[in-house]
């Protein structure tokens, strides 16, 4: 597949999704070392999300779903997903000189049904070329393409996590599973009387430490 496409930070509780879309001419010019992201220490993500920015035969976009959008009413994660896959294969071809009037590509399926998650993505992107999009379940495991677009994108999150910690202290990965981040988002709370501005305020984590904190102050008196 000449591109690729994968999401980090769906689950968290904290911080903005982001998805990357990697459009690679030969699968020969990736690096050696491409795998699912999450099989690769941070330093080694690093140094190969570089490789990949830094070479021209690449095309490299990325879209970022802010937690002000993912707590929309109107919307949903599934649907904010397909959003942010359509914009980065977007930007990607737009990084890129295309020779064809068709280009295919590989999403990891980010629905149960992954061929309905293929063509709403594809639906859902603007482009003035054809495209044929396919969706896998553990595409970013399976395929290079796919890897290397995982890369992309949980470095960018882990920037985007870095820079948060940097202004606020540690907070963890930001997923709910994490102690770190449990125990920074009740301490927020509790000394603030409010969410940090960058918690999916509408998930359900967020809403228990805002309700523990008013009943901790209500037995206050």
């Amino acid at each position: 597949m000449p591109f690729g496409v994968d999401e980090a930070g769906k689950g968290p509780v904290l911080g903005s999704m982001f998805a990357a879309a990697v459009y690679v001419p030969e699968a020969a010019a990736l690096p050696d070392g491409i795998a699912d992201s999450k099989r690769l220490a941070p330093e080694h993500r690093e140094k190969l999300a570089a490789t990949l920015r830094e070479d021209d035969r690449f095309g490299i976009g990325v879209a970022e779903i802010s937690t002000g959008r993912i707590d929309e009413p109107t919307t949903d994660m599934n649907s904010l997903t397909v959003e942010a896959h359509a914009n980065a294969i977007e930007a990607a071809l737009e990084d890129c000189a295309l020779e064809n009037d068709s280009v295919d590509g590989l999403c990891d399926a980010c629905d149960t049904d992954a061929n309905r998650f293929a063509r709403r993505v594809a639906d859902a992107a603007s482009l003035s070329r054809d495209l044929d999009l396919e969706a896998r379940h553990g595409a970013d495991d399976d395929s290079p393409v796919v890897g290397a677009a995982s890369i992309v994108a949980k470095v960018e999150r882990d920037a985007h996590v870095a820079a948060i910690s940097e202004e606020y202290g540690d907070v963890g990965s930001g997923y709910p599973s994490d102690p770190t981040t449990r125990e920074f988002l009740e301490s927020y709370v509790d000394d603030h009387g409010e969410l940090p501005p960058f918690a999916r305020s509408s998930w359900s984590t967020c809403e228990k430490a805002l309700a523990s904190a008013q009943q901790t102050g209500l037995e206050q008196f």
